[in-house]
């Protein structure tokens, strides 16, 4: 699922057409704005695509859309990758434990939608990004894995979130292999990743 540029979703699509995500399929891609450039990513890579816009539904019946589709089409994992809403209980409680989002900042950190803008303005010299399970609270699902970047004496919104983007880029599609090849335990907040 995503909102606007798409660049983990192609980061997926890079991974997985190197042979990085073998337990993953990446099945279908649904948007929430109908000019989001994620689509011309799933057109040129001949995934399959829906819209559902959000902003002429409340988060009950966007979410209620969005399940009946994953329902018809089987899915199994869903993965936030840019998507700019926030879900319903019912909707995370269909999918406990199998909904992957990533955030660029070292959660619990900066949570929410400007993790680059709060890190510089808090002071920070170290932030990242997290790969996350998706649970009712914002950014605070259980963390899978985590990279983090050194902020510089000048750093701008622009010039960390082009630093961290890469490493989302890396993270995402490895915390989604984890997730597909069943090598994710979750106790709680706790997620440990078997080795074998």
């Amino acid at each position: 699922m995503a909102s606007g540029r798409g660049s983990n979703f192609q980061a997926l699509i890079d991974a997985a057409e190197r042979g990085e995500i073998p337990d993953a399929d990446l099945v279908h891609l649904i948007v929430n704005k109908k000019d989001a450039y994620a689509l011309k990513r799933a057109k040129k890579h001949e995934i399959d695509y829906t819209i559902i816009t959000s902003h002429d539904k409340s988060r009950r019946e966007f979410d209620q859309s969005v399940l009946k589709l994953l329902k018809e089409l089987n899915i199994e994992i869903v993965v936030l990758a840019g998507f700019m809403k926030i879900l319903t209980p019912e909707f995370i409680d269909t999918y406990r434990n199998r909904i992957l989002n990533i955030h660029p900042s070292l959660l619990p950190s900066f949570p929410g939608a400007h993790a680059h803008r709060d890190a510089i303005k808090y002071g920070v010299k170290v932030s990242g990004c997290t790969a996350h399970l998706v649970d009712e609270g914002i950014d605070s699902g259980p963390i899978i894995m985590q990279t983090s970047v050194i902020l510089s004496d000048n750093e701008t919104e622009e010039s960390l979130a082009d630093k961290i983007l890469k490493y989302e880029h890396q993270i995402l599609p490895k915390a989604l292999q984890l997730l597909c090849s069943g090598k994710i335990v979750v106790n709680g907040r706790h997620v440990k990743i078997k080795s074998n």
